[in-house]
């Protein structure tokens, strides 16, 4: 018990989880893989996994930390979000009460998990009565807009992302709506930096497929590292959201990462995450004194 235990969702984009996978493997204690047993997607669309993928799997896990968790995570009477939603349940079930409950999406790459480990770490008392006194663990998320072949553009405004929790009672995704504690902890997210075919095919099979807004394509087919900076509302839901365009001139992460450090507008303060963290225990705090337990019974 008391682990970091760390969950990814396979499934059409999974050659991403290359990308995914390396940079927590040394500091997750296991990493589980939940992948529909017919190969479905949220949407029933179906897709297929190359056996090199497989092959790729046993030559990093040179730990055996690695564990193939499949089920039938494709229910038809349900959505797409209600899909991701009881998929993201039961993989936190399998990775077992008690440890830290982290989710990693395979579009997503952690920076510097080893400090986010350390964080999770020092709280381990939350991990002592996980359903008495919930709480979930975010940090921020840079979104990839696209890649060009001389770099990366980027919505330059870091949004929340959940990261982990001790008790998965979700509600839409991630998102258990308890407590929130925030870290510094930074992640790129490689949400729109696919092929048009690609995109169009994650679009049409994710949890919010029928919300996306009808305008994003025509700016996101536009944009380079030259016109970015003229590109305004960009979100493929509420296109407001992402407001305008940053660019990195490099595509290497170490380089990365010493940008978004560099950059105050990037990484978020001390001071912010803790006015943030003051804000949640006063809101929670009557809360966590009347808590009535919330379970996840909808869906099955």
């Amino acid at each position: 018990m008391k682990k970091i235990q760390v969950g990814f969702l396979m499934s059409y984009d999974y050659e991403k989880l290359k990308n995914s996978i390396p940079p927590v493997y040394e500091d997750a204690d296991a990493i589980f893989l939940a992948v529909d047993e017919n190969l479905k997607t949220w949407s029933g669309e179906s897709f297929e996994v190359d056996n090199t993928f497989y092959d790729w799997l046993k030559e990093i896990d040179k730990d055996d930390k690695i564990e193939i968790f499949k089920d039938n995570f494709y229910i038809p009477e349900l959505s797409a979000i209600q899909n991701d939603t009881r998929e993201r349940y039961l993989l936190s079930q399998k990775m077992g009460i008690g440890n830290w409950l982290v989710q990693i999406d395979a579009d997503e790459i952690c920076l510097d998990f080893k400090s986010f480990v350390k964080i999770l770490k020092k709280n381990n008392h939350y991990l002592d009565n996980p359903e008495r006194n919930p709480v979930q663990f975010c940090g921020f998320v840079i979104n990839i807009y696209k890649f060009l072949d001389s770099g990366i553009l980027y919505v330059n405004q870091p949004t929340r992302q959940y990261m982990a929790t001790n008790y998965p009672n979700y509600k839409v995704a991630r998102k258990t709506k308890e407590r929130i504690i925030y870290t510094d902890a930074v992640i790129l997210h490689e949400c729109l930096s696919r092929t048009e075919e690609e995109l169009r095919f994650k679009m049409e099979n994710w949890g919010h497929n029928n919300e996306i807004n009808p305008n994003f394509f025509d700016k996101w087919m536009r944009a380079n590292e030259t016109n970015y900076k003229s590109l305004k509302n960009l979100f493929y839901l509420e296109d407001y959201k992402w407001k305008s365009l940053g660019y990195f001139p490099t595509k290497e992460l170490d380089e990365i990462a010493l940008l978004i450090k560099e950059n105050s507008e990037l990484k978020p303060s001390k001071l912010y995450t803790l006015s943030k963290n003051v804000g949640q225990w006063l809101k929670h705090f009557s809360l966590f004194r009347n808590r009535k337990n919330s379970k996840f019974e909808s869906y099955f």
